[in-house]
């Protein structure tokens, strides 16, 4: 199935302007989603709108509510919210350029792909996309998604262009309250020396592919095999071992850690996760039997 663009409009840059496409960036039907079903029947669980005292309301009867105090609520006619989106401009254009390093991660919300249009827009796009990396800057500027406003990043991502939209500063929590009193301790010089010669040891150029999303794997390998069977798979817990001695010394931890690392290539290797298989039982017939 083709990808669907989710923006068209214009990439502007001074007097530079350039047709293209918005495309989301990531795909969360990567991952597993279920539904609840009423076993009995097998068919899906169905959810009423009820209020307190009253019963199920009719949709007609909904209307959306900003809470302002307890139980207490603002109502919104569909007319006024609908008054309030901003039409959705088909101009996106860059009116500041920043380090990348200067925008803290915590700020960056999604990423999409920004793609040229036609032929015409891919030499203007191709110029963006070099001064962009040859500059080593970040393309900030506004654009409007689904009746919202957004901060839009653009960077160079390969061949292409990558937005990334950002968060206001009223969205970010603030994490004084919670680091408070991390900074008065001063760290070990001993400390320190060995766990930066871990991290050195480890340090390598970033690869995703390494890591490998064993839930869901597990999890579309549970959903074949009871897609072939019909049977019933009830997965074993695993129990973890107790331990007498919860104290652990750093210096020893990090010293251990270390000589691992060391013994493996320099660090250079690519770390492959893991899982260790689970116990399952097949329920179905007069017996059962014990599945890797």
């Amino acid at each position: 199935m083709a990808a669907r663009a989710l923006w068209s409009g214009q990439l502007r840059v001074s007097l530079v302007s350039m047709a293209v496409d918005l495309y989301s960036a990531t795909q969360p039907g990567a991952r597993i989603g279920f539904r609840q079903i009423h076993e009995p029947s097998g068919k899906r669980i169905r959810y009423e709108k009820v209020v307190p005292g009253i019963g199920p309301v009719d949709k007609d009867e909904i209307m959306k509510g900003y809470e302002i105090d307890k139980d207490q609520y603002v109502l919104l006619e569909p007319e006024e919210i609908d008054a309030v989106k901003l039409e959705s401009k088909r101009t996106f254009e860059l009116v500041q350029f920043v380090d990348a390093c200067e925008i803290p991660p915590l700020y960056y919300d999604k990423p999409y792909y920004l793609v040229p249009a036609d032929e015409l827009a891919e030499d203007a796009y191709r110029v963006v996309r070099e001064a962009l990396r040859h500059a080593g800057k970040i393309g900030l500027g506004q654009i409007t998604l689904r009746g919202r406003e957004y901060i839009g990043a653009v960077r160079d991502c390969g061949d292409g262009l990558l937005m990334e939209t950002l968060h206001y500063p009223d969205e970010i929590r603030k994490a004084d309250p919670l680091f408070a009193g991390l900074a008065d301790d001063k760290v070990p010089e001993d400390l320190l020396e060995v766990a930066t010669a871990l991290i050195d040891r480890k340090s390598g150029p970033f690869d995703a592919s390494a890591f490998k999303d064993n839930y869901t794997i597990a999890m579309r390998e549970l959903i074949d095999r009871k897609r072939k069977t019909r049977k019933k798979i009830v997965e074993e817990e695993e129990e973890r071992p107790a331990t007498d001695d919860n104290v652990i010394d750093l210096m020893a931890a990090l010293k251990k850690s270390l000589e691992g690392a060391a013994a493996d290539g320099n660090g250079r290797k690519k770390a492959k996760a893991k899982s260790r298989p689970s116990r399952t039982k097949a329920s179905g017939g007069k017996g059962r039997k014990k599945r890797a």
